[in-house]
């Protein structure tokens, strides 16, 4: 993938997580960094220039200190700093570049309430991939899922998930989920046989055509495909939480209707069980 990879750079401790999931990133791929960061707008409030100056001066000081971070791990590097919205900047600047890195305050079930308002906002309007970082240590997780409904973005987040497992070494999980009809409470409370079997052969027919080529893309690439019951954000959130990455697209209109990757990425965003990429 060409261009630059942009980190979204604050003083929160997960930041610094960000650019270090970047370097590794960018080291592999022979890629430069660019880091941003974002000082709010000005109002016109008396005085406010002064303080805005100071913390310019302030925001460029800590660019400085993790771009020297970055130049250490032998990838190029540049800083800017804007004045304005973080999130419409952050926007702005992913019209060229590779992909957006950021980070989330989010810790995991059991911190506190889910956030991620922010990341949900970026990656909607982002011209590109925005990967976010969770703000706690993910382990040793193992492959790189990847969520299927046999749509056109869907399409792009298996190529964007194939090339990454690739590069990592690890297993492309490929996951397709079905959700039976709703319907209200004691209405059908055992739902025929047949239904069932038709909706998984279905499902597992999607999967098998989203994948069509990609081991000849990929020789090397161990692909396993989980065709799952449930709902999709909670299946793939479930599967997602063991592995290194997982990847979405930003919405679904394919053949599964109720496979709608808007709403799913935004849970998961909401929850980040791991490394979250949004492939538009």
């Amino acid at each position: 993938m060409a261009g630059n990879i942009i980190v979204g750079v604050t003083g929160a401790a997960v930041s610094r997580r960000a650019v270090d999931w970047a370097i590794e990133r960018a080291a592999r791929r022979r890629q430069s960094i660019e880091l941003l960061a974002v000082v709010g707008g000005a109002i016109g409030a008396i005085g406010e220039a002064e303080v805005l100056g100071a913390a310019q001066t302030a925001t460029q000081q800590l660019l400085d200190a993790e771009a020297r971070r970055v130049t250490d791990a032998g990838v190029p590097v540049s800083t800017r700093v804007e004045s304005g919205n973080p999130v419409t900047k952050l926007v702005e600047a992913s019209s060229g570049a590779a992909m957006l890195v950021i980070g989330s305050d989010y810790r995991g079930p059991g911190t506190g309430p889910a956030r991620g308002v922010h990341g949900i906002r970026i990656a909607a309007g982002a011209a590109c991939p925005v990967v976010v970082i969770p703000d706690r240590d993910l382990g040793e997780g193992m492959g790189v899922v990847v969520g299927v409904d046999g749509s056109d973005v869907s399409e792009h987040a298996i190529e964007f998930a194939a090339s990454e497992a690739d590069r990592l070494g690890e297993p492309l999980i490929t996951v397709s989920v079905w959700t039976p009809v709703h319907t209200p409470r004691n209405a059908m409370e055992v739902y025929p046989d047949l239904y069932l079997a038709n909706m998984q052969s279905t499902t597992e027919e999607v999967l098998a055509l989203s994948l069509a080529g990609l081991s000849a893309r990929y020789p090397d690439l161990r692909i396993i495909r989980r065709v799952e019951r449930g709902h999709p954000s909670h299946v793939l959130a479930g599967i997602a939480a063991d592995a290194r990455m997982v990847v979405v697209g930003t919405h679904g209109r394919g053949a599964l209707a109720r496979f709608l990757l808007g709403s799913i990425s935004q849970e998961l965003l909401s929850h980040l069980p791991t490394v979250t990429a949004v492939v538009r």
